[in-house]
């Protein structure tokens, strides 16, 4: 079947917060070429909360594996399988509501996957192919998290902080840690890391090659 002939391939790219994961998934897109990859984030599916007044929303724990509507990402990751267009729902950290948009989303021959916690759903981490783990000390982590939630998402100092120390710190040991041992590749300094980088980008053009073949 010409399906079996040019079969589609999954990449899971996984570590903890600020540890790389998008620095990696963007110089693979960028080496590769972005109109051959269907790039995916696992952030983007979170779920809803705009049935919860705001305070509530606030104190959920957006670090647990329940968070995040894993249901939905594989039955899209499954419609792009079979040469299906997705829609990609579009999130709102400021608010943490999903807005009305979506992201319309092609199929590529190599679908990209990055979270923190896409090798903890067993189905999820079944269906990819390659499994990339970025591995950065948490120190640097939580310096990049610090930053980041502060320019990019509007947070103050302290409930950063704070959240850091109530879930993403006890949720990083709990679930996303333990993870990594579901990883084919392993790869220490994240975006930094040249030498692994080449690496998994040959790997990614010959996969291409294949399904061009």
């Amino acid at each position: 079947m010409l399906m079996e002939q040019k079969k589609r391939v999954i990449i899971g790219v996984a570590g903890g917060t600020a540890s790389g994961k998008t620095t990696v998934s963007q110089a693979i897109l960028d080496r590769v070429g972005r109109d051959r990859i269907a790039f995916i984030q696992h952030d983007s599916y979170y779920r809803d909360l705009s049935h919860l007044p705001v305070e509530e929303r606030q104190v959920m724990n957006f670090d647990h594996p329940d968070s995040l509507e894993n249901e939905l990402l594989i039955r899209h990751l499954q419609e792009l399988l079979v040469g299906h267009v997705i829609d990609v729902p579009v999130y709102d950290f400021r608010i943490h509501t999903r807005l009305s948009e979506t992201r319309r989303l092609e199929p590529k021959p190599v679908i990209l996957v990055e979270g923190i916690l896409v090798f903890v759903d067993k189905a999820l981490r079944d269906m990819m192919d390659v499994k990339i783990y970025v591995d950065t000390p948490a120190d640097i982590r939580f310096i990049r998290r610090l930053e980041r939630d502060i320019n990019e998402r509007g947070r103050s100092l302290h409930s950063v902080i704070d959240q850091y120390q109530d879930t993403v710190r006890p949720m990083h040991l709990e679930f996303v840690e333990p993870s990594k041992r579901y990883a084919d590749v392993i790869i220490p300094q994240g975006g930094f890391n040249v030498v692994a980088l080449d690496m998994i980008v040959a790997q990614v053009r010959r996969l291409l090659e294949d399904h061009s073949r």
